[in-house]
């Protein structure tokens, strides 16, 4: 027996997403199918079979699998770096643009309406949206990385930009390196990521909230399709938004399972090999799953607000156990060097510095593009009742500021170990293990290091349960009831992409695919920031 849903558009207008519609003379009425779905035929079909041939040729052809991931990632980086750092440029002009015309004055739904959350609830889940485990896996390696290239003035792989002026004097001045490493840091974590993010989740807010379109990334597109977005145009772009997600996601779940299993080895002498990995992303995706059935309250946001506290008494615990007031100055002073740094740092032509631009900012800028419609949708989900200038502003600025002050605090904790205190194991260590090396240096080091464990598996549970029922929406055409055993699937792919990944080639893997599924969606955000300029021209704009 079909369930029948309600469709109709505000201004009574349809959307017929799908031929399986079945079209009134003034709403849509959507057929369940078999097993109980409500899916978009094409886009979850697509999508959906596509995952799991991935899967099947990664587990069936690994040694093949693991030289193909490193040949992709190293075509990808060093033939398209410079478009991803333009495009990147293109996403925080377009922005700062927006915020300081006139379009800043015009609301997310309508001249009337009001925003659902508070200041503080609001900046907090913008924070908790956008970089998870991100922030647990490079807030020591990168500061770490970037000031040993500029210290020993040596083009270490990963390095910062070998022919800057300033690495003539960074070289054996400690204070200049520390400066460099937190600037080229920032640049990644900061203005140009949020960017990413918020020219898609304005988007999506505009034409859901604005214009009664469905919440899916193809709505972005009616003002350059037309009804053509209804059709297989529209349905291209909803896969590859499927696909850059679910790839993202599972970038960070690998890299999320690499450095938990480093964590345990080093507390516990747990191999830190492939079988703890996938038991960690077997274990999690587990839990991540059971969170996807208790709905967006019960499960997802309860481990959001306790993803939260956790960070943030981690970060407090950094502060206080570490130098205090040099931490503290450090911040600002990385700040200052941000500002100063980042017109070099954006350039995407004027020098030869692959290491840099290669090896970390095309990655980056990929990996921010493929967790967009991700993330872009859940800030869109609660952006309701902002102007435009109020939005921009506050995705821009306050994420960026606490971004700034993680890596700050967890980077300037560790070069200070190495610079005051003559400590190296923290640099010597592999990426994943860096963190809790910098942590045995602390008081309390057994309780900091598992209370890290912790934090990195809440930071994992967070973004799969969350990314699956982004992916679910997506795939169902926009809506956010879709049955249960939908999301199940989703979350459980994740979970299987990720160690299809760890097991084709690791690290080298999980950053090839996000590098990959983020070229042709960077296509994808380019035209959708001309979709979004033409959709604010036609809104009426408040006082």
């Amino acid at each position: 027996m079909s369930e029948e849903r309600d469709y109709t558009r505000p201004d009574g207008k349809v959307n017929p997403i799908d031929t399986d519609y079945k079209i009134g003379q003034d709403n849509i009425v959507f057929k369940v199918g078999p097993f109980g779905l409500d899916i978009h035929n094409r886009v979850f079909l697509i999508s959906g079979v596509t995952v799991i041939a991935f899967v099947v040729f990664t587990l069936l052809f690994r040694n093949q699998a693991g030289p193909w991931f490193g040949g992709l990632r190293e075509w990808l980086t060093s033939n398209l770096d410079w478009f991803f750092i333009a495009s990147g440029n293109v996403f925080v002009l377009v922005c700062l643009g927006l915020a300081f015309s006139p379009l800043g004055r015009v609301r997310l739904g309508g001249t009337e309406a009001k925003p659902d959350y508070s200041y503080l609830g609001w900046f907090s889940m913008l924070f908790a949206a956008g970089m998870g485990i991100g922030l647990m896996f490079f807030g020591v390696s990168e500061p770490l990385s970037h000031f040993s290239s500029a210290f020993g003035g040596v083009a270490a792989e990963g390095g910062v930009r070998t022919d800057w002026a300033p690495l003539a004097g960074a070289a054996g001045d400690a204070h200049a390196a520390q400066r460099l490493a937190m600037a080229a840091t920032i640049y990644h974590w900061a203005l140009h990521p949020w960017a990413i993010y918020a020219v898609l989740a304005l988007g999506l807010a505009l034409f859901s909230f604005n214009k009664g379109l469905p919440l899916t990334v193809r709505s972005v597109f009616y003002p350059l399709l037309g009804e053509r977005v209804w059709g297989w145009p529209g349905h291209v772009v909803d896969i590859l938004a499927i696909f850059a997600t679910l790839f993202g996601l599972a970038t960070s779940l690998g890299l999320g399972a690499s450095q938990a299993a480093s964590g345990l080895n080093f507390l516990f002498g747990i191999p830190a090999g492939e079988t703890t990995q996938i038991v960690l992303v077997i274990a999690i995706t587990a839990v991540a799953t059971a969170s996807v059935v208790s709905g967006l309250d019960a499960g997802v946001k309860r481990l959001s607000e306790l993803n939260m506290i956790l960070a943030l008494v981690l970060l407090a615990f950094i502060v206080a156990a570490g130098p205090t007031l040099a931490i503290i100055g450090g911040f600002f002073d990385s700040l200052g060097a941000y500002a100063q740094y980042l017109p070099a740092l954006a350039n995407p032509f004027g020098r030869e510095d692959a290491n840099f631009s290669q090896g970390w900012t095309a990655f980056y800028w990929a990996w921010w593009i493929s967790w967009s419609p991700f993330v872009g949708m859940f800030i869109a989900r609660v952006s309701r009742g902002r102007t435009v200038r109020e939005f921009i502003i506050s995705v821009l600025i306050v994420p960026s500021l606490a971004c700034a002050l993680w890596m700050s605090v967890f980077g300037g904790t560790a070069i200070g170990q190495f610079v005051r205190d003559g400590y190296t194991a923290a640099m010597e260590a592999d990426l994943p293990l860096q963190l809790f090396v910098v942590l045995d240096a602390l008081p309390f080091a057994q309780i900091t290091s598992f209370f890290g464990i912790v934090l990195v598996v809440v930071f994992f549970v967070t973004s799969s349960d969350s990314g699956s029922l982004v992916i679910d929406v997506i795939s169902a055409g926009g809506k956010f009831d879709a049955p249960m055993p939908q999301r199940v699937f989703w979350c459980t792919f994740e979970g299987l992409v990720a160690i299809a990944l760890v097991l084709g080639g690791g690290l080298v893997a999980l950053q090839a695919m996000a590098v990959s599924t983020g070229f042709p969606f960077t296509i994808v955000l380019l035209m959708s920031t001309v979709a979004v300029v033409k959709g604010l021209l036609s809104e009426p704009r408040a006082r």
